[in-house]
């Protein structure tokens, strides 16, 4: 749940370790959309496609 706007009434309880990690993991697909070929799923093989998505995750993480 995304946090509410604090002059918000009656406020909402959410968790924000949760929210935090959901942000996080948003954020990782996004960049992976940025590779052209991930996001326009150019390969016809579903191994093609998970070994590129390996590579472009590898290269994300040694930035």
């Amino acid at each position: 749940m995304i946090p509410c706007n604090p002059t918000r009434k009656r406020l909402i309880a959410y968790d924000a370790e949760a929210y935090k990690m959901r942000n996080t993991v948003e954020r990782r697909f996004n960049k992976l959309k940025h590779f052209r070929r991930i996001a326009t799923r150019f390969d016809r093989r579903a191994v093609h496609f998970l070994s590129f998505l390996q590579i472009a995750a590898a290269m994300l993480w040694m930035r």
